[in-house]
This record gives C-alpha cells, sequence and structure tokens, in this order.
C-alpha cells in the first residue's frame, strides 16, 4: 500500500507540476513576454534605446525594440518592409515618409532639441569680443545669427577678429561645421535656420525664395570640404579635441554628456538666436510601430529617461528642467531664442541639393 501510495503521490506532483507550466504559459509568464518592434533610427537616439533603463521600462510594457542607426534623410532610400516604425529626428523627413508608406496621421513626436553651436572657450569668447556672440553665462551663451551669416557672405577669417591671435588653433575661414544637408536631419536644419533670416525672416517656401538664399547656403556648406552624415561623429571629434572650432549639433547631446559626467572644462554652448528645432516624430509603418510612439508620447518613466539623455518632452518643460538643473550653466532650462518653421520636405532637399553645388 504505502509503494502504491508514493507512485500516487509522485503522479500528482508530476501532473502538478505540468499543470503549472501549463498555466505559466498560458496566463502566468505575461509580465515578461515582449514584442519585438524593428525601427530605424536618428543616430542621435542609439545611445537612448541601448541604455539599460529603456530597455527595462520598455520591456515593463511589453515591448522589445531593435533600433538600426540611419541618417533621417536617408531613411527615404532604405527598404522598410519588414520594419515597424522609422524613427527620424524632425518633421520633413518623417511627413516624406509618411506620404511614401501611407502611414496614418498624427504622427506621434514624442520629443524635441533645438540646434546649437558648441565652440571651447577662446573661440567663444573671440566671437563674443568681434559682436558675433553674447556670453551670459561661464559655458553658455548666443550666437548672433545676422552677424555670423554677414561674416559668411563676406568670406571672414578667424584672423581677422580681433583677440584671436591668443589662440593657435583659430586659423582659417570661419565657419560653423555642420553635417551633410543631403543625407543628414541636423545638416538639413542649419540650412532651414539659416535660409530664414537670410530670407527676411520668412520660411523658404518658393523658387524664387530658394534662388535667394542659395549663395549663401553654399558658401556655408562648400566652405567645409567633406562633411559627415551624422552629427554624432562630429561631437564626438569635437570632445576628443578635433575638428573645426565652431560644430552644430543637437543640444540632446550636450545635454545627455553632461548627465554622464562627461563634461569638458573649457566647453561653450552657444545658442543660435534664430534655430531650427528637432521634433523627433515617430512614421509607424505597423500597428505596433504606433502603439510604440504612443507609449513614448505618454509613459512618465520614458518620458523622463528621455529628459536624462538630454532631450525635452513635448509639452513638459519640468521634466527637462529637473533632468538638467545641475547643467543649467550649459543649458537654457527655456529656450529663449526664435524657434522658426522649417520648410517642407521638398524644399529642403532642393536647397540641400543647391548648397552642396
Amino acid at each position: 500500500m504505502r509503494r502504491i501510495a508514493g507512485i500516487v503521490l509522485a503522479v500528482l506532483l508530476i501532473g502538478g507540476v505540468v499543470a503549472a507550466v501549463v498555466a505559466g504559459r498560458d496566463n502566468g509568464d505575461q509580465g515578461t513576454a515582449t514584442k519585438t518592434v524593428r525601427g530605424v533610427v536618428g543616430s542621435e537616439k542609439t545611445e537612448f534605446f541601448a541604455d539599460p533603463q529603456v530597455v527595462d521600462a520598455l520591456a515593463a510594457k511589453g515591448y522589445t525594440v531593435q533600433a538600426e542607426p540611419s541618417g533621417s534623410w536617408a531613411m527615404e532610400e532604405l527598404d522598410l518592409a519588414g520594419y515597424d516604425f522609422a524613427f527620424p529626428s524632425s518633421k520633413a523627413p518623417a511627413d516624406a515618409l509618411a506620404a511614401k508608406y501611407k502611414a496614418q496621421q498624427p504622427l506621434p513626436r514624442p520629443f524635441y532639441s533645438p540646434l546649437v553651436a558648441v565652440a571651447h572657450r577662446g573661440a567663444a569668447e573671440v566671437l563674443q569680443a568681434n559682436g558675433l556672440a553674447t556670453l551670459d553665462e561661464a559655458h553658455r551663451g548666443v550666437l548672433r545669427m545676422n552677424a555670423y551669416l554677414d561674416a559668411a557672405r563676406d568670406d571672414r577669417t578667424w584672423q581677422q577678429l580681433k583677440g584671436s591671435e591668443k589662440y593657435g588653433e583659430l586659423r582659417g575661414t570661419l565657419y560653423i561645421a555642420s553635417t551633410d544637408p543631403v543625407t543628414s536631419n541636423s545638416g538639413a536644419l542649419y540650412l532651414a535656420a539659416a535660409s530664414y533670416v537670410d530670407n527676411g525672416g520668412k520660411v523658404v517656401a518658393s523658387d524664387a525664395d530658394i534662388g535667394r538664399t542659395a549663395p549663401l547656403l553654399r558658401k556655408l556648406i562648400t566652405v567645409q570640404g567633406a562633411q559627415q552624415s551624422s552629427s554624432d561623429g562630429a561631437f564626438r571629434d569635437f570632445v576628443s579635441g578635433a575638428g573645426n572650432p565652431l560644430v552644430l549639433v543637437y543640444e540632446s547631446q550636450v545635454a545627455s554628456l553632461l548627465g554622464q559626467g562627461q563634461g569638458i572644462d573649457d566647453l561653450v554652448v552657444l545658442y543660435l538666436d534664430t534655430t531650427a528645432t528637432s521634433d523627433h516624430t515617430v512614421v509607424p509603418l505597423t500597428d505596433e510601430g504606433r502603439a510604440l510612439g504612443q507609449l513614448l508620447s505618454t509613459d512618465p518613466v520614458l518620458r523622463k529617461l528621455a529628459a536624462r539623455h538630454g532631450f525635452r518632452p513635448q509639452d513638459a518643460a519640468a521634466e527637462f528642467t529637473a533632468a538638467t538643473a545641475d547643467h543649467t550653466d550649459y543649458l537654457m532650462p527655456k529656450l529663449n531664442v526664435r524657434q522658426v518653421p522649417v520648410p517642407t520636405s521638398e524644399v529642403l532637399h532642393e536647397m540641400a541639393r543647391r548648397a552642396r553645388g
């Protein structure tokens, strides 16, 4: 009888384990199961999606994100079959992709970031001494776009600026190093901001506007020679001490670096007094892609993490202010500069094409 009872007990135990496994498959494991969504993202967002805290926050909501970097404008040339979303760095390339793939409007816009120029202190002080910039904090100032564009029209060199003789690295033509506007969003937005100023404070919208602003934009681009396709590469070069004295980047890249405790002692952030804002916009290619875009826009944890990576969540200045409270000598908690509209994707493409010559 004891042997029979043992056999029966063993059968019951095995049956209980099997039942628990089946129940776990059917019910209990849903807290850890995730849907894998695949997308192409602007290169400046790769660190955000690779952040273990972001990965965990997404997993808690049921998502595993496979994010592949690409230039925002280069996404138009990719075959996105099999992808769930594209996440370029501004509205213009997003609108072009949405039209191409017939994505339903409105498109989620989780966060944004303005363009800034980074400089070493010596260069920033020379710019201020010559009326091209104003410095209002130890590591922060404003670049006067009208004055800078006048200098570009006149092909001014650093040597022509008073005070530059103290700095051996300040030689050659004065210019802001930007990315290739044909393939990179930050380069295209640079043209948007400069053309707005050159066009008398109006968005370039017609062939006549494009023709009128083309000579200056060509100067801004051709003086640079070969350009990088990613703002990440240009920013890394600047941080390492290589490259041009003035480099165009996103505010988010500076904020992220400072948040990691990797500040540069003589770094100065120059906000363009007329700037274009990079509205990071999700183009949903599947229902899962749209759900992810909405989640990034609304989830408090993910919004907070985006702010920690230097992005400004839409309609929530307090989150960015809290995340960057220790770095207000570098960053503007509130943007006290003009943020201008961006031309359509068709106009930006033509402007970039003519600027490249």
